[in-house]
């Protein structure tokens, strides 16, 4: 790990180690990267949906190749600490999960989640012992990298079908046994759910915004113990809902009033710093 790495690593950590909550954007190229840590974001994150649906795919549809590459475009993109989207480390077994943790360190990032979410639409959710298994691997991957890199490790069942919030802290208090650095569980579904997730660990705990009706304010988020917030496909579906709202315009009235609205090239080109 170079210095500048070692630099970013404990920029990012300290990050988490504040009293107030921040706010990780996730990025989908170098251009989107570039634009967010030059308006100020302290940290980027990937978004494994985000990078596919710039493919024309669907979340889950990467390779590990593929996501592995993106992370450095990401990574030599910007001064700011990187983060990364691993998904499931790209296999099941606890021992895709180191390599993939290794992989991923080489890139340059500052740290990446690994959930327990199998990708199976049958069984989506790893049973127990095999979650804690692969977490487990994961952070006895970090250890071996003799350098810092922060763990997230996520719970997913309330993106995948399983609403149950024991179950879920139950969990999220092993992966941190188990020396996750944060944690993580999407989709929780009010700030009362929030709070006794964070009240129930004490590690920090990133917060996901993206969904309608289960996305809360910073300070909300901060009161009820968040010390991460990061966006997941936000940011990229509003650019990309700007882009279809425009081209309605044009196909449906066959004017240019989105124009109007615009940020100038001027502008973005300020952002566009690393």
């Amino acid at each position: 790990m170079t210095a500048t790495q070692r630099d970013k690593a404990a920029a990012f950590r300290s990050l988490h180690e504040q009293a107030r909550a921040f706010v990780i954007a996730n990025a989908w190229d170098a251009g989107s990267a570039m634009l967010l840590a030059g308006l100020g974001f302290p940290a980027i994150a990937t978004s494994s949906a985000a990078f596919a649906n710039t493919l024309g795919r669907q979340d889950g549809k990467i390779t590990r190749d593929e996501a592995l590459a993106h992370c450095k475009t990401l990574v030599d993109a910007v001064t700011v600490p990187v983060a990364a989207d691993l998904e499931n480390g790209f296999g099941h077994a606890p021992g895709h999960v180191a390599e993939t943790i290794r992989l991923a360190a080489q890139t340059g990032l500052a740290g990446g989640s690994i959930e327990d979410h199998t990708g199976d639409p049958t069984k989506p959710i790893y049973d127990f012992d095999q979650a804690v298994e692969r977490v487990t691997a994961a952070v006895e991957a970090v250890k071996s990298l003799g350098a810092p890199f922060m763990l997230t490790a996520r719970c997913e069942n309330f993106l995948h079908g399983h609403p149950d919030l024991d179950d879920t802290i139950k969990r999220l208090q092993a992966f941190e046994k188990a020396g996750a650095d944060v944690l993580f569980a999407p989709g929780l579904p009010d700030l009362k759910a929030v709070r006794a997730v964070c009240s129930s660990l004490s590690k920090p705990v990133n917060f996901m915004v993206g969904i309608p009706g289960r996305s809360f304010s910073v300070p909300e988020l901060q009161e009820a113990g968040v010390r991460r917030i990061s966006l997941a496909t936000s940011l990229h579906r509003a650019a990309m809902s700007g882009v279809y709202n425009a081209a309605r315009e044009i196909l449906d009235k066959g004017t240019f009033e989105f124009l109007n609205a615009l940020v100038s090239p001027k502008e973005l080109g300020k952002s566009l710093q690393k």
